[in-house]
């Protein structure tokens, strides 16, 4: 037999392996899904959380982890610089002082104002005693007049007395009843200032001193919203310093002490306590499972048993349906994707192997 023979032997040999292999992997279904299925064994995987600066940006001033580091949930990853938020809250801070000194000052105004109101109507008060007295005296002179030029009418008409000294009476009288009048025109006036008219000054006090309760009002709004802004700034700076949001291992640190961070940009990779495995089942067995039930799995080497919680059931991904399966003779069938979410217990690392027995499907 010639080398082109054998040759020639060799490839039809090696086809017809290729053809034979194809058949089989054809009608007996071992792809990997189908695999995955007979099996339900996955890969245990750590998640993973990108940590970022949440609204904020700034120049990165200190690590305070490095790769392979575990964390405790709180602890302080990275730092940004801080120095023109502080300078930012010193100020906010001033000018709640002077806001604060303006509505005690405004306060206190309004507290004088109105004292004086109240000592120019308890004077006010005294002036009306006095002018009731002086009323009461100009009436006395009145009536004393009036009795005296009676008399020097009488007189006058006995001719006891002469005609001018009756004038002089009259004129007395006159003078007595023009007073009287005056003395009472300055009662109304004061009495008018007492009972609170709108056009009297002590009145005008009043509302005066009642308007600054709307200056009050306004500085301390103006006061609230320095306080908003504030606490705003103390927001902001308190996030300038990155914090572990869970227990955890740093895989990669990102960033650089000097560089300028920006807002939402990862800078940290750290993988997280929280550990999950996927499986493919069946129809059938997806028709005993459901999300929050507890299932047992058992890791490959050393068959330590696993206890985890059924986060997610759900449809395969396309590439998991067995189509075209008709040309086996079957109907079409699709394959659930089945994550658990493991317990933390010593022995089970990342990486890992476990496998579901069939049993923890018909057992419920």
């Amino acid at each position: 037999m010639n080398t082109k023979q054998k040759a020639m032997r060799t490839g039809m040999a090696f086809i017809a392996l290729l053809i034979i292999g194809g058949l089989v992997l054809m009608y007996k279904g071992n792809d990997a899904l189908v695999l995955a299925m007979e099996k339900k064994e996955g890969i245990l995987t750590a998640e993973q959380v990108k940590l970022s600066f949440d609204s904020v940006s700034g120049r990165l001033i200190k690590e305070g982890v490095k790769e392979g580091d575990m964390v405790k949930k709180g602890d302080v990853i990275m730092e940004l610089d801080s120095t023109d938020t502080d300078l930012s809250i010193a100020k906010i801070k001033t000018q709640i002082a002077q806001m604060e000194a303006q509505i005690a000052s405004t306060s206190g105004t309004q507290g004088i104002n109105y004292l004086k109101a109240d000592t120019d109507e308890s004077q006010s008060y005294r002036g009306i005693d006095q002018q009731q007295a002086a009323v009461q005296s100009a009436n006395v002179s009145l009536k004393n007049a009036q009795l005296d030029y009676n008399r020097k009418v009488a007189l006058v008409q006995a001719g006891a007395i002469s005609q001018s000294q009756l004038d002089d009476a009259e004129m007395t009288l006159n003078v007595a009843k023009s007073n009287v009048e005056q003395q009472k025109q300055l009662l109304r006036k004061l009495t008018a200032a007492a009972n609170g008219s709108g056009t009297d000054s002590i009145a005008q006090e009043r509302l005066a001193a009642a308007n600054m309760a709307n200056d009050v009002e306004s500085l301390r709004q103006q006061k609230a919203a320095l306080e908003v802004q504030l606490k705003e700034l103390e927001v902001a700076k308190e996030r300038l310093t990155l914090r572990a949001p869970e227990d955890g291992k740093i895989l990669k640190v990102l960033a650089k002490e000097g560089e300028m961070i920006s807002p939402s940009t990862p800078v940290v990779l750290m993988e997280s306590n929280r550990s999950y495995y996927d499986i493919y089942v069946s129809e059938k067995q997806a028709a005993h499972i459901q999300e929050g039930m507890e299932i047992t799995g058992v890791t490959v080497a050393g068959e330590k048993e696993v206890s985890g919680t059924v986060r997610l059931l759900t449809q395969a991904p396309g590439f998991a349906d067995l189509k075209q399966s008709r040309e086996k003779g079957q109907s079409d069938l699709s394959a659930f994707q089945v994550r658990i979410y493991v317990d933390k217990q010593d022995g089970i690392l990342p990486g890992m192997t476990i496998g579901v027995k069939d049993s923890e499907f018909t057992k419920r």
